[in-house]
């Protein structure tokens, strides 16, 4: 079987002011999703969100996820 070799995947934000947005996110370069995400916001804020459990796959047997889920943590005022 073929492995993803994909170097992105898609972050789903499942709560939060951002809930039900998506942003495409890199994989750190062992080939895990990254932990935590800051994300920028408007008028010097971002948000942090952190890694859920969810995760998605295009097929069976892909080594790399196609989404996961990320559950807010913080806002933080710049």
């Amino acid at each position: 079987m073929e492995t993803s070799s994909t170097s992105s995947y898609t972050a789903k934000l499942i709560d939060g002011p951002l809930e039900g947005k998506t942003v495409a996110t890199a994989f750190l370069e062992s080939g895990d999703p990254r932990p935590r995400l800051e994300l920028g916001g408007d008028q010097g804020k971002h948000y942090v969100y952190a890694r859920g459990s969810g995760l998605e796959f295009d097929a069976a047997g892909d080594a790399r996820p196609t989404a996961v889920e990320y559950r807010f943590v913080e806002t933080v005022f710049d």
